[in-house]
């Protein structure tokens, strides 16, 4: 896990260029890029996300688009790729910054995401939004985050103000998901936790997607490389099963040889990946 910390910030950065979808059985739709929109201001900060809006339709389904850099580094920009590829294929889609560690201790990070989808909500006429269907996708540290926010998810009640944070699918690549057993106890993750497995415990569950599968979760699709030595496909396995015991559909592409940044620039896997979206959040969709 320490290489993790030293080598994600300047392994994963995604651009526009990175991925272009090769679909050739349709015309990509054409899309409207609303950039620098505030979403949050936690701390007397702003927080942005760029939107990527289809022309032509009337209601779409939303794609939270999360980056990645060791929940310390990274922007919105980073899988802009991505954001243009689900945009092409009729998504809204909302690319984020999140606060980073090591000012902004967890968290703060997956608070943001959580106020990303209430955002969405709250503002899905005036983006064309179906506040029914929302995905996300993420890579690495945003792996991770989609994966948290897909098992965490909360149905609107007196206790969470009447807001609704549950998405309804969600895509993790090279995604860590269960913090509550380090071999070095937790040390690399000061940084970010603010402490190790036994100072701050309740921190590195709270941190585990694979700690809150249940039943009521979203449907799943993981990717991983083969030769991933920074995030290891066993990383990613305790919330995939975790989701298949609980009878959640849940898939893990495995992609061979590859290694972390390999596996983000994947086009079998990212084009697996937006079908998967398209059939769980598009009615009629073969599932």
């Amino acid at each position: 896990m320490r290489h993790l910390v030293k080598a994600l910030v300047p392994v994963i950065l995604l651009s526009a260029g990175v991925f272009a979808d090769e679909r050739v059985s349709e015309e990509p739709a054409e899309f409207e890029l609303r950039e620098k929109v505030v979403y949050s201001r936690p701390e007397d900060r702003e927080l942005l996300l760029d939107a990527f809006v289809p022309q032509g339709a009337d209601i779409c389904p939303a794609v939270l688009v999360v980056h990645g850099g060791a929940w310390r580094s990274g922007n919105r920009l980073q899988l802009r790729g991505y954001a243009q590829a689900l945009a092409e294929r009729g998504f809204v889609c909302f690319a984020i910054d999140y606060r980073l560690a090591p000012a902004h201790k967890f968290p703060a990070q997956i608070d943001d995401c959580r106020e990303a989808v209430k955002w969405i909500r709250a503002n899905a006429s005036e983006y064309k939004v179906d506040p029914a269907r929302i995905g996300a996708i993420g890579y690495s540290a945003g792996g991770h985050l989609v994966s948290l926010l897909g098992t965490t998810g909360e149905a609107p009640a007196e206790s969470n103000g009447q807001t609704d944070t549950r998405i309804q699918a969600v895509v993790a690549g090279g995604a860590p998901t269960d913090f509550r057993v380090m071999a070095d106890g937790g040390n690399w993750a000061e940084y970010w936790m603010g402490g190790n497995l036994q100072t701050v415990p309740e921190k590195f569950k709270a941190a585990s997607s694979a700690a809150f599968a249940d039943k009521y979760d979203p449907p799943f699709f993981f990717y991983n490389g083969t030769s991933d030595r920074l995030v290891p496909i066993s990383w990613s396995m305790p919330c995939h099963d975790a989701l298949k015991n609980c009878g959640v559909r849940c898939e893990i592409h495995k992609i061979e040889g590859a290694d972390h940044l390999q596996a983000a620039m994947n086009k079998d896997a990212l084009i697996k990946a937006y079908e998967f979206l398209e059939a769980e959040l598009k009615p009629g969709s073969s599932k």
